[in-house]
């Protein structure tokens, strides 16, 4: 059995800077602040952290969980029409080679397919609905399990052992994402990585977090299954 977890913003889909946007918009709602998360880097980080950054410089004070929690809410409820607005404006994008790649993987009862992203659940499954992907992706470790990426994959990977009807080992997980954030939690949790070039970070930068296979895109659908052990 092969556990494969992949990563959303960057990776699976590019949303246009919905998640930043709806952010932006909860802090402002909130707070009074414009721009709130607008200098800050999120990519590659998880929810937790970004929701924290963005309360501290919109108000100055330490997030509390509960404040968090609020701005989390919050940010919900504006996230649907952020991901609409990317689809109207075409700015939505599905990288190339990867809805060829799902459906086969899909159908390999070896594979288990699953999510590691730093996005909370609900945020996560908001923006991938576009995309008609959710229905690939019955489990998966969220910003809303742990504020650190590495341990996120773990939740995911304890998920993935009660749906499984074979046995697997840590060197059967894969961790697909686009910034070397993916490659270093992934390698930290003791799994396999993948770096794929069609999100946000810098290229050289994904090359040098050394993972194990590295692509551009998802094309070569020959090349994806000799890396997952499974051509």
């Amino acid at each position: 059995m092969k556990v494969l977890l992949f990563d959303i913003d960057g990776t699976l889909i590019r949303g246009g800077g919905a998640g930043r946007k709806a952010l932006n918009r909860a802090a402002y709602e909130l707070y009074g602040k414009q721009n709130a998360c607008s200098e800050l880097s999120l990519a590659g980080r998880t929810d937790l952290y970004n929701f924290a950054q963005t309360y501290r410089f919109a108000t100055g004070k330490k997030p509390s969980r509960a404040a968090v929690e609020r701005l989390h809410q919050e940010y919900l409820k504006h996230l649907p029409f952020y991901v609409k607005s990317a689809i109207r404006s075409r700015t939505y994008h599905i990288p190339p080679g990867l809805k060829v790649l799902l459906k086969h993987l899909s159908r390999d009862k070896r594979v288990l397919l699953g999510l590691g992203t730093g996005n909370m659940e609900k945020g996560a499954r908001i923006k991938l609905e576009p995309s008609g992907f959710n229905a690939y992706f019955l489990f998966g470790g969220y910003g809303s399990d742990a504020f650190h990426r590495h341990a996120l994959l773990k939740k995911a990977v304890a998920r993935a052992k009660k749906l499984a009807h074979a046995s697997f080992t840590p060197k059967d997980v894969y961790v697909i994402g686009d910034t070397p954030f993916d490659v270093l939690a992934g390698r930290k949790a003791g799994y396999k990585t993948v770096g794929v070039g069609t999100g946000y970070a810098d290229w050289k930068a994904l090359k040098d977090s050394r993972p194990d296979h590295l692509a551009k895109d998802f094309r070569d659908i020959k090349t994806w299954l000799t890396w997952f052990e499974l051509s």
